[in-house]
Formats: C-alpha cells, sequence, structure tokens
C-alpha cells in the first residue's frame, strides 16, 4: 500500500474552501522589502495593511519571459498580495517567519485588524522586528501561532522573526490556518512515508502528514520531505496562486467576466449586468488557466471569458478562463435602419428588429469598416450576436453580398492608372480597391483639382464610394520627401545645396524649419556650416509644397575646438596657434571671412585681433587650416552632464558636442529658487555658466528653462503680467519680451486675461520670451487610442486635434490618470499642451436637474431642489454659454419648468446645459 494511500485511511477529508484557506494563509509570502518593510530599520513607515491599497510593480526585472512560476508571480502581484523592492522579486529567496505571519495575514484581510499601537508586549527573548510585533502578536492571539511551541527556550536562541521559515514549519501553519490542528495531533504518531522521516521534528509530524493528504505539500527528489529546508518565494507564489480557484475570497481589483470589447490599448469585461474598461499596455501579463506559459494580446478575443486584476482599472494581468467565444450568428436581408440604433432585417410576416451600439461593427463583404448609413436595401448581412448577457446585442453586421455606399479616409497604396483604381488603405489599415469613371470622379487638394497621375503613394486622403465607384478623393495631407546634398549657403528664407551630382539648387525655407544637429541642443541656423567647399552634409525634408520643414546634417568636415586657450597670434600672418582642452597645438588661419563674435557684437579683424591674447579661451570653427568662426568666450553654453560634490567641479557638454569640466560657479541663478546651489540644478539641464574678467572663474550659472505657468494678474497698461510661483506670484514686465501664441504668430497682452496659461522662457531668473497657452474646452469629438489623437470641438465649433505621442494626463474628480482611452464622446474637457509638448486634459464636472426658471438679473439658472436640504440649486450661467437639444441651439428662455437638463461646469460657471 502506498504511503499516500495509507495517509487517507489516518485522516478526515476536507473541503475545497478550507484547503483555498490554508494556501491563502501562506502562499502570499511572496512580498519583498516593500510588501515587508525594511527590518534594518525599525522606524520604516508601515506600508498598507489591507492587500487592497497595497500596489504591485508591473514588471519585475529578475522573473524573465518563461519562468516557471511568472505566472503565478505576475497573478499575485497585479492583486497586491505580493510586492517587490526597487523592480525585484527575488523568486529564488528564502521567507522569515516574520514575513510569513504578515503575508499570511495580509491575504486573509485580517492585516489590518492588527494594532500598531497595541501596547501588549511579547516574552523576553522572542525576537520580531518593529514593524511586524503587531502582526505576530495578533496571529498568537489568533491560534495561527502555537505560542507555547514558539516561545519554547531553543526557538529563543537566535532572532524568532528573522529565521527562515523552514517546510514544515510551513506545513503547521498551513493547517493551522485551517483550524484542523487535532486532525494533525490525531496523525502525529505515523510516519510521514518520507526517506527523511528521522530528520522531521516530533510536534510537526502530523502537520506534514495531513498537508501531504490534502496536497498541500509534496515530496522533493528521492522521496525526501526536506523538513529544515528553507521555502523560496517562487514556490510559495506557486501554490497559492493555483489554490485560488477553490478560493471564496474576492478581491475589489479582480474582475471575472465577458470581453465585451477589444482594443490595443484596452479591453471592457461584462459581469452581471455591468461593464468596465481596463487600460492595457506592455507590462500587462496575458495567460491562460490551463497552461503556464505566457500568450500575447492578440490570443485574446472578444466574447471569451477573462479574469482581469488590476487597480485602477489599469490590466497587470489577464487569464482566458474559458477561451469559448459566445456568440451565434444569423443573416437576412437588410431593410433599413431605425432612429434608436435599431436595425431592421426582412422576415417572412414583416421585420425583425434588433439592437445596436456605438461598440458594433459594420463592415462591408471585405472586412473593411463601414457607417451605417452605408448598408443599402435588399443587401445580404450576417448579424453577429452576444449570448453572455442575455440582451443578445448586435455586436457585428458583415453585408455578405449587396452594394456599398461609404466615406472614410486613409493612405493611398497605390494608383493604377491603365485599370482606373486605386488602393487604398482605410483607417482599420485594410487594403480595398475601387475604380473610378472618367468624368464622374473628382481628385482634388486643397481646393485645386489634381489628375489620377498626381496622386502620390502614401498621401492621406479623404474618399467616398458610391456603388462600388470612387466619386471623390480628397488629399488632406501629401507626402513628404528627403534630399541631400552639402549645405553652400543659408539665408532667412531660401537654402542652398550642391547636389551629389554637383549642380546646386536652391529651396525655399518653411516658416518654422526644424533643424537637427547631432551633440548640440536647440540648435538654430547660426549652427549651421555653409560653405562652397566643406560645407555641412545635410539631408532636407520637403512637404508637400515643396518647402524645406527640417534641416538634419548628416555629417560636417570641420573641426570644433570649445574653450581652446589662445598660445599666440601673428597680426601679420594672421596665424593663430591654439591648444584645444586636450592640450593638443594647433594652428589656424584667419582671414576676412571669418566670422567673429565677442559678447554679442560682431568685431572686425583688427578690432578682436588685440584681445587674442595668450592664454586668451576662445570657440573656433575651422575647415583645415582656414577658420570659419572665432568667438572669444564669456560664457559656456550647453548642457549639464555631471557634478562632482567632493571635487567641487561640474561638467558641460557645450553646443559644439564637447565636455568640459568646470570649477563650481560662485552663485548659481534659477528662476523660483533663490538660494539655489549647484546640487538644485539637474543633470541635464540647459545651462550658461558665465565665465569672470580673467576667464579662469564662473561668475555664476543660469539654469535655462520653459516653465508653463498660470497668470494672477494681466496688465496690459502697464505691459505687466503676475504668474503663480510656490504660492505667491512674480511680476513680468513684457516690453521687451516677445510674445507670441502656440504658431509662433505675434500676440497680444490685451488678448490675455487672469487664469491664462503661459510658457515663460528663463535665462537664470530673467524671463527671456512668453507664449500664450491656447485652451480648447467642449465635448470630445474622438479618442483613437492606437493613433495616440484625442479630437476636441470646441463651443465655436472648430474641431482640433491633439496627439498625444509626447505623453497625457487626464484629472477627472481629482484623480489623474495617462491613459487616453478613460476618455469617450460623453465627456466635456479642457485640454492645453504643457511646456514639453505633452496634453494635460481636464474633465468638466457635470450635474443632471430638472429645470425651474432663468432668472436674468443675476444671469442664474434654477433648478428644483433634490430635497428639502438641497441648497445647491443655483447655476451662474457664462455669457456665451451653449445650450442646446441635440444639434439645435436653445436660448435660456425657452428651456421650461420640469424640463430634463444636464449642465457641463467650468469653475463652477455653467457652459453648457443640453435639454434631454
Amino acid at each position: 500500500m502506498s504511503r499516500q494511500k495509507r495517509l487517507k485511511r489516518r485522516v478526515k477529508p476536507y473541503s475545497a474552501k478550507a484547503v483555498s484557506a490554508v494556501l491563502a494563509g501562506v502562499m502570499v509570502l511572496g512580498g519583498t522589502g516593500a510588501a515587508f518593510a525594511d527590518s534594518s530599520a525599525s522606524t520604516t513607515a508601515n506600508p498598507p495593511a489591507n492587500q487592497s491599497n497595497v500596489s504591485a510593480p508591473s514588471t519585475f526585472s529578475d522573473v524573465k519571459t518563461g519562468f516557471w512560476a511568472e505566472k503565478h508571480i505576475y497573478k499575485l502581484a497585479g492583486q497586491g498580495i505580493i510586492v517587490g523592492n526597487n523592480g525585484l522579486f527575488r523568486p529564488g529567496d528564502p521567507v522569515t517567519q516574520q514575513e510569513a505571519v504578515l503575508m499570511a495575514l495580509r491575504f486573509m484581510k485580517q492585516a489590518g485588524n492588527a494594532d500598531p499601537n497595541t501596547q501588549t508586549v511579547l516574552p523576553t527573548g522572542f525576537e520580531v522586528s518593529n514593524y511586524y510585533k503587531s502582526y505576530v502578536i495578533y496571529a498568537l492571539q489568533q491560534g495561527l501561532l502555537d505560542k507555547t511551541a514558539e516561545m519554547t527556550a531553543d526557538n529563543q536562541k537566535t532572532s524568532w522573526g528573522e529565521r527562515k521559515a523552514s517546510r514544515e514549519w510551513i506545513a503547521e501553519l498551513l493547517i493551522r490556518s485551517l483550524g484542523k490542528s487535532a486532525d494533525a495531533v490525531a496523525s502525529g504518531n505515523a510516519s510521514t512515508g518520507f526517506a527523511d522521516d528521522a530528520k522531521v521534528s516530533a510536534n510537526k509530524r502530523g502537520y506534514i502528514n495531513l498537508a501531504v493528504s490534502l496536497g498541500l505539500a509534496n515530496g522533493l527528489d528521492g522521496n525526501r520531505f526536506d523538513p529544515q529546508g528553507a521555502v523560496t518565494r517562487a514556490q510559495l507564489a506557486t501554490f497559492f496562486s493555483r489554490a485560488e480557484a477553490q478560493s471564496g475570497l474576492v478581491y475589489d481589483n479582480t474582475v471575472e467576466g465577458y470581453i465585451s470589447d477589444l482594443k490595443s490599448d484596452r479591453l471592457s469585461v461584462y459581469d452581471n449586468g455591468n461593464t468596465s474598461v481596463h487600460g492595457l499596455n506592455a507590462s500587462t501579463a496575458y495567460f491562460t488557466s490551463t497552461s503556464e506559459n505566457r500568450i500575447n494580446l492578440s490570443d485574446l478575443q472578444p466574447y471569451t471569458k477573462v479574469t482581469v486584476i488590476g487597480a485602477t482599472y489599469n490590466a497587470s494581468y489577464v487569464e482566458i478562463t474559458d477561451p469559448t467565444q459566445l456568440i451565434e450568428s444569423l443573416s437576412g436581408n437588410f431593410a433599413m435602419v431605425a432612429p434608436g440604433n435599431k436595425l431592421w432585417l426582412k422576415s417572412a410576416t414583416g421585420f425583425t428588429e434588433y439592437y445596436y451600439d456605438d461598440t458594433t461593427t459594420f463592415v462591408d463583404a471585405s472586412g473593411n469598416k463601414i457607417e451605417p448609413s452605408a448598408l443599402v436595401a435588399d443587401s445580404v448581412v450576417t448579424l453577429t450576436q452576444e449570448k453572455y448577457s442575455g440582451s443578445h446585442k448586435v455586436v457585428k453586421v458583415q453585408v455578405t453580398s449587396g452594394v456599398i455606399n461609404k466615406t472614410t479616409t486613409g493612405t493611398i497604396q497605390s494608383v493604377n492608372l491603365t485599370d482606373k483604381s486605386i488602393t487604398f488603405k482605410n483607417a482599420a489599415g485594410v487594403p480595398e480597391t475601387f475604380k473610378w469613371e472618367d468624368g464622374n470622379s473628382l481628385f482634388s487638394s486643397q481646393n485645386s483639382v489634381l489628375q489620377p497621375a498626381d496622386l502620390k503613394v502614401g498621401a492621406a486622403v479623404k474618399y467616398t464610394i458610391q456603388e462600388n465607384v470612387i466619386r471623390t478623393v480628397e488629399v488632406t495631407e501629401g507626402v513628404e520627401r528627403t534630399v541631400q546634398g552639402m549645405l553652400n549657403e543659408i539665408t532667412g528664407t531660401t537654402v542652398v545645396y550642391k547636389k551629389k551630382d554637383g549642380g546646386r539648387e536652391v529651396k525655399l525655407l518653411a516658416a518654422k524649419p526644424a533643424i537637427v544637429i547631432p551633440g548640440i541642443a536647440n540648435p538654430s541656423s547660426d549652427d549651421l556650416v555653409a560653405d562652397a567647399t566643406g560645407g555641412d552634409n545635410i539631408q532636407l525634408t520637403l512637404g508637400s509644397d515643396d518647402q524645406v520643414t527640417k534641416i538634419e546634417v548628416l555629417s560636417r568636415q570641420i573641426d570644433q575646438f570649445s574653450g581652446a586657450a589662445i598660445v599666440d597670434y601673428n597680426s601679420k600672418t594672421q596665424l593663430l596657434t591654439i591648444k584645444d582642452v586636450s592640450g593638443k597645438p594647433h594652428v589656424i588661419q584667419l582671414d576676412d571671412k571669418t566670422k567673429l563674435a565677442y559678447d554679442g557684437i560682431a568685431p572686425n579683424l583688427t578690432t578682436v585681433g588685440a584681445r587674442l591674447t595668450e592664454g586668451r579661451k576662445i570657440n573656433l570653427k575651422a575647415l583645415g587650416m582656414r577658420a570659419l568662426s572665432l568667438e572669444l568666450l564669456t560664457k559656456y553654453e550647453g548642457t549639464l552632464t555631471a557634478v562632482n560634490t567632493s571635487a567641487r567641479t561640474m561638467v558641460i557638454k557645450v553646443n559644439a558636442g564637447e565636455s568640459l569640466t568646470l570649477p563650481y560657479p560662485n552663485s548659481v541663478e534659477q528662476f523660483g529658487n533663490s538660494n539655489a546651489t549647484i546640487t538644485d540644478v539637474p543633470i541635464g539641464s540647459s545651462v550658461i555658466a558665465a565665465l569672470g574678467t580673467n576667464q579662469d572663474i564662473i561668475s555664476v550659472l543660469k539654469v535655462k528653462s520653459v516653465l508653463q505657468l498660470e497668470t494672477s494678474m494681466v496688465n496690459s497698461g502697464t505691459n505687466r503680467i503676475a504668474i503663480k510661483v510656490n504660492g505667491g506670484s512674480s511680476e513680468i514686465n513684457t516690453t521687451q519680451l516677445p510674445l507670441t501664441n502656440e504658431a509662433g504668430q505675434t500676440a497680444k497682452l490685451t488678448e490675455m486675461k487672469a487664469g491664462d496659461f503661459v510658457n515663460v522662457t528663463f535665462e537664470g531668473s530673467t524671463p527671456l520670451a512668453i507664449q500664450t497657452v491656447k485652451l480648447t474646452t467642449g465635448p470630445v469629438n474622438g479618442v483613437d487610442a492606437t493613433a495616440g489623437t484625442l479630437t476636441v470641438k470646441d463651443y465655436s465649433g472648430a474641431v482640433q486635434t491633439f496627439n498625444t505621442s509626447s505623453g497625457i494626463k487626464i484629472t477627472r474628480d481629482g484623480t489623474t490618470t495617462t491613459t487616453l482611452g478613460s476618455l469617450t464622446t460623453a465627456d466635456r474637457i479642457e485640454a492645453r499642451k504643457d511646456a514639453n509638448g505633452s496634453i494635460i486634459v481636464r474633465v468638466l464636472t457635470q450635474a443632471s436637474r430638472i429645470f425651474s426658471r432663468y432668472e436674468s438679473a443675476s444671469n442664474e439658472i434654477v433648478v428644483k431642489r433634490d430635497n428639502m436640504n438641497d441648497n445647491s440649486n443655483r447655476f451662474r450661467l457664462a455669457p456665451n454659454a451653449y445650450i442646446h437639444q441635440g444639434d439645435t441651439t436653445l436660448s435660456v428662455q425657452s428651456l421650461k419648468e420640469n424640463d430634463k437638463i444636464i449642465m457641463y461646469f467650468n469653475n463652477d460657471v455653467a457652459i453648457e446645459v443640453v435639454k434631454q
């Protein structure tokens, strides 16, 4: 008879729920420093005891893809049961006894019952780290630990709390969590059946027998139990994760249901009449319930059953629990689309009605997305309905056969002039081909008529199909192209370059062409080297109008010497000898074409020659021996890359690309910090190091910054504005400052008001320029999480699209998220770009009330009280408030008593009123 069969005869069976409870009390031992607190510092702040408040890391750098316990570790991390420390999980580390107790209580949702201010004192010699004392005391009080056994003299020889939890000790903790100590005692006289049974502590033998019988513990190779061996974190996480299938515990951040909608950045889960939306990102882990191996997002299918884990509706773990899609299909002849999202199909007795919503997909016979209005009567369609909710909602409508009419957007993939056909890649990325008819198809771009041959591959277009034939194609965005050559000359409006075939070509510059020079931060056209024989090798990006939108330096033939020291200058021969920062000497020839600069002015060679004295620091650009430019240094400008507090030096990477080690500055000038020191300046900051008279000290280090600030006062009469800074305000005289809008056009102070945002460019504490920030307020017109775009229709009717590739922050009811998919077309928002180009969105508050009356004297809407104590029934109306019902604009006087309205507020003022 086998050992396990003998054990089953001696031990009563236990319920699956009880087994789960045991595992629940132990397998949570997978936390690390952040979960357990720093055992070396008793003053470490306590982490939240309630597991639902624990924030787990999204990834662990030491848990690689394919690791045997990966699935279970990420599952528990998503539930907040285990957490890591500094991005590490340490799966092979053992767990201490005090950590095991804390994590057992945390999983059981009892950690919050431990009183951190308890006055109960542990016996002398029973050592537990300060942070864990209240948890261990609570576990002793609840019988999770055997007080008599744990406080024996042998257990007090070393720190009880920091002792590694052994396999036999964990077995006892398991059984005690079940409340089955009596059953363990009953089997305490029987051999465990393992080869190392003699090593098992006598008082632990019954607990091991019972744990093995219940399938909670297994032997090791060689039929060993290794009773004194340490339990690793990965092992416990795996056992506990598997036991959850039988557990009655439910976590706040775990949802089980069916995928009702699936996108690349989010999924919606239907659960007993409720739908929740969960963001997906690169850190989300995907698994199935039947495998230990990770799967991909592409393996998920809509309408299948899943478990989703993640706090604040951001999924960190998704597990497919049933891959069967709960859908059914039927076909019929389309009749019409009726108001109220109704769809009618013809039947033998008349018409059958079906319902759809905004998530329903409509596609043509090729699978290309279409609008419901594109369906043509008598087309044969197939309806797909979901079966999990009981409502049998239509999730997809596909044309099987029939005529398609639609207007959509995409890009041109190819143009076939012989077949008179164009292949478009539609907005869904699917190619589709249609033909045009001469004389009946119109091609245009910016109100100019085009010929089919003028259409370029890759151009963005809006196209209309009627009865399967192209009727219109409008180019909405042309295709950029690039050219390369040597820069010969650049002016404010043109650039001249030598092509590879030796010919010269002139191109017009766009309004603000981007300039990219490797190693130079924020370069301008002055940093470009134009020369007939040794100019920069450049690449020009040309827009659809053939104007230069970008100049990128690919390579340059010049030598750049930043901070070089003069050895000698001969005014007769105009030969200059220098040493670069590494001490290497160079001889350079100056001439009348050398561009000279000193302290912001352009002197002649005679004037500047007298200043070219030994030891003087200069910046020099040379082509071979010929000097292209020479600047007498009064400052270094570049990026702070390092600070050495011991040597009291700093390293600045100057705009020419060289790194200079300089002494600490005498002072630091940084806006908003009147007592700034070098250690206050973040590494990577743009700085200007002003030199002293003898060039051997840094008199002041000015930090360059662009900050977005809110105005508290605007006085166009005195040309002053006040900006909010550190809880106070600071005034700026704008008389000599350039004031522009986001488009770079000149702005007027009279157009600004208090409460507006501005981007202010500072050099140290001195403002150099002010840029007004456009606020766009209105309903969300569209959200494309895949493309990263947000479209807003402001209250003037203008539509603006925001690109969120540089980031987005969305504030709703005081909570901030970075998930674009959290916005819907039901939201009204205020959006702006911050100084770094990321999008800042504030979702406006709303209220649904019953209209009572309008008081013109105070310009207030009065609504009916919700109850006798409701004193919030009067709302100020903005002067240009948008009042409407659907697309029909209303006057406030047209609202009647008892009308149902929805009001949207911006700073407690109603800016939109919707009549229901």
